[in-house]
């Protein structure tokens, strides 16, 4: 315990990511308004996956842990991300 270094992120740094979040927000929502077809589900994932990487690696700290955290979160979404495609393959091609 006493030789961990305690990370300290800026608060400047939180409002951007602040900032980053509420605009992506907005964007989703104005994407709604748009008819894209396909794509907007589409656009409206890559929106919340980008969103969930800046939560994970700044208000989680996945930024400043180790590397081996980050891993296994890719992992992670790798699987679950697998696992969906492929319940949507087996739908589509009933």
């Amino acid at each position: 315990m006493e030789n961990e270094q305690e990370d300290i992120i800026p608060y400047k740094t939180f409002l951007i990511v602040l900032a980053i979040l509420i605009g992506l927000t907005l964007t989703s929502v104005a994407l709604t308004r748009i008819y894209l077809g396909a794509l907007t589900a589409a656009a409206a994932l890559v929106i919340a996956a980008v969103k969930s990487s800046f939560v994970l690696r700044i208000f989680m700290h996945l930024k400043t842990d180790k590397k081996m955290f980050s891993v296994l979160v890719i992992a992670v979404a790798l699987l679950i991300s697998t696992v969906i495609i492929i319940t949507f393959l087996d739908y589509l091609y009933r």
